[in-house]
């Protein structure tokens, strides 16, 4: 005879795998009706937990880590309002974490998510190829990225197509008549730089423009890094007449090295960026901008990362949201 399930027992009470598991756990999201007809169900089945696969659901508390790379970066403030707005309806908490691009940081930070048995962990990690979550999967304790992809597992993601949008962006400059298109890209290690630079590349394509090496310069994320490389590629002859800056916090530095070249935009020079920076810059219609939907990015993530602590199966899930133009 073959043992009972959750599933099984999900299917006579008429809910998810995942209600079943909270009523098993106690867990403070579910109606009375509901949890009597998983508890009736339960009975009439005669269902036993499997005790090692609860003890790891159970061990967990209801507290969620949010590991992000850079603190400083809006891009990540909004993402984690959604994150635990999405967290705090399902009863849980966040706490929030922040590795300043550090991989050694980061693997504190996951140390601690193991130490503290926490019941999931939201990442946007440092890179994709070094890594490791290998702590978490051992205890059992799921990962959702966030922004950026990871090499060295199969976890679940959320993030936008920013291939797709930086290929959009170089089309839009184009059409406003930029034919000298330089690009401040990110570090060579994480996924999204790795996915706008190529972005860039196929508008180019697109164009019928040729990709020149000497009008990419890559930055490291943070203003300063996108001051510097402003500065290299409108040392340039024939300077380049847009830049497309691959993050937001470049942009600002970007922004200083413009003035600091006694450059305006659009003036003198177009300029393109990912996230928008607008309220800082001063800019109104001045920018092309490519927006995130950075609330929905972490709102998706947590509520994708609560199933999994509920301990729903499904094959690694990849959430591409849509970036939008402006």
């Amino acid at each position: 005879m073959s043992r009972i399930t959750i599933k099984d027992v999900a299917g006579l009470a008429g809910v998810s795998p995942a209600t079943v598991s909270r009523v098993l756990n106690h867990g403070p999201t579910v109606a009375e009706e509901l949890r009597v007809r998983v508890l009736d169900a339960v009975g009439r089945l005669g269902y036993r937990p499997n005790s090692q696969a609860r003890f790891l659901r159970t061990r967990a508390t209801t507290v969620l880590g949010v590991i992000i790379s850079d603190i400083t970066n809006p891009f990540f403030t909004s993402m984690v309002r959604g994150a635990e707005d999405a967290a705090s309806k399902a009863g849980y908490s966040v706490v929030l974490a922040n590795t300043d691009e550090d991989l050694g940081k980061e693997q504190r930070y996951i140390e601690v998510a193991v130490a503290e048995n926490m019941a999931g962990v939201i990442l946007s990690p440092a890179s994709t190829s070094r890594t490791s979550i290998a702590l978490l999967s051992e205890r059992g304790i799921p990962v959702v990225t966030v922004d950026r992809r990871l090499q060295t597992a199969k976890v679940d993601r959320v993030g936008v197509n920013n291939v797709r949008a930086a290929q959009e962006a170089v089309l839009r400059l184009v059409d406003q008549g930029c034919r000298r298109i330089g690009f401040i890209a990110g570090p060579a290690e994480v996924t999204t730089s790795v996915d706008r630079l190529a972005g860039y590349k196929h508008g180019l394509k697109a164009s019928g423009l040729a990709y020149r090496n000497e009008l990419v310069v890559r930055g490291d994320y943070r203003i300063e890094g996108g001051r510097a490389a402003a500065h290299a590629l409108l040392a340039l002859r024939p300077r380049p007449d847009a830049l497309f800056v691959s993050n937001n916090l470049m942009t600002l530095g970007a922004a200083t090295a413009l003035r600091e070249h006694g450059l305006g935009y659009p003036g003198d020079i177009k300029l393109a960026a990912f996230d928008d920076m607008s309220w800082t810059l001063g800019l109104s219609d001045e920018i092309t901008l490519i927006s995130q939907p950075t609330y929905e990015i972490g709102r998706q993530a947590a509520e994708l990362l609560l199933r999994r602590v509920a301990g729903e199966q499904f094959p690694a899930r990849h959430v591409v949201l849509s970036a939008s133009l402006a």
